[in-house]
């Protein structure tokens, strides 16, 4: 571990943070993994927010010697499209996700990492058979291709049971170009994926899917703003594994599943683990960590006493 001032705090790039759990998670966590200070430093931004802006809070959290560097969520692709340049180093899912999750420091260099595929994996293998496409012929849907989703297709599509087809849906014609093309980038098969822009709700796509299939909300719409991708009257296919990303907001997309949970035979999965997964990944960066399956059993305990 890197020597720490007696301050040495993190940041924190999201909508809202003030209202995020890791309000009360991290000065657990900083007791778990013996930091300096359970100092958290948010930096609220407007989704959609300016170049400007973007560039303007990358430079606060350079300059300011008491943060050892940030996460981001919400903003991950509008801060590598405002201020990459920024950066002195890029990882490799960085760079071709499109995405910075993760600001690290180095020195004086900012170093910036894309942790969502990291996150997306640790997440799926909790809940979903290593053999679980191959025995069920399911597709995925993911609703939303920001950097969450851009990460669940990338790592998806690079798995041994690979989905029969992973079907991706987003506002933005842009996003779902840059997802095909961050999958050609990276070397992985996009024969058998299938974009749609999504103008509405997307229950007929939801309907669509075979029997098993993972069906994502990855779009936001839950927990930065109300609503769904879905309406109150999508039909989930039976035995499907319905992924809510979110694990706090107003969670209509959650509530949804859940009332059709005992009726189609499904699996609902909130975003508490992916939540879990996501920080301890970024923290251990910034701090300069190593993190074994001890350690992250011994950090989900700890946030889920404060949950």
């Amino acid at each position: 571990m890197t020597e720490l001032n007696d301050d040495a705090a993190m940041g924190f790039v999201g909508v809202s943070t003030g209202q995020s759990s890791i309000r009360e998670v991290f000065p657990a966590w900083a007791r778990v993994l013996g930091l300096p200070s359970d100092r958290l430093v948010g930096f609220d931004l407007p989704v959609g927010a300016t170049r400007e802006q973007y560039r303007e809070t990358i430079g606060a959290i350079r300059d300011d010697p008491g943060l050892r560097g940030a996460l981001i969520t919400t903003h991950k692709i509008g801060v590598h499209d405002a201020a990459a340049d920024m950066f002195a180093e890029l990882d490799e899912f960085a760079t071709r996700c499109g995405e910075i999750s993760s600001v690290s420091k180095r020195g004086s260099a900012l170093v910036g990492h894309a942790k969502d595929p990291i996150t997306a994996g640790l997440s799926l293998e909790e809940f979903l058979a290593p053999d679980h496409f191959a025995t069920t012929g399911a597709d995925l849907l993911c609703l939303g291709a920001g950097g969450a989703g851009t990460a669940i297709a990338w790592y998806l599509a690079g798995r041994a049971d690979r989905p029969r087809r992973i079907v991706c849906t987003d506002t933005d014609p842009r996003r779902l170009s840059e997802l095909v093309e961050v999958l050609r980038r990276g070397g992985l098969d996009t024969g058998n994926v299938v974009t749609a822009v999504a103008d509405g709700p997307a229950d007929e796509l939801v309907a669509a899917c075979p029997p098993g299939s993972l069906v994502v909300n990855a779009t936001g719409l839950g927990k930065d703003r109300p609503g769904s991708p879905v309406s109150d009257a999508v039909r989930w296919p039976d035995r499907a594994v319905v992924w809510e990303l979110n694990y706090r907001g107003s969670l209509e997309f959650l509530g949804q599943a859940r009332a059709g949970e005992a009726a189609a035979g499904l699996t609902v999965v909130d975003g508490w683990r992916y939540f879990i997964h996501g920080w301890s990944q970024v923290i251990a960066e910034v701090f300069d960590l190593e993190l074994d399956e001890g350690t992250v059993g011994r950090l989900a305990a700890a946030a889920e006493a404060v949950r």
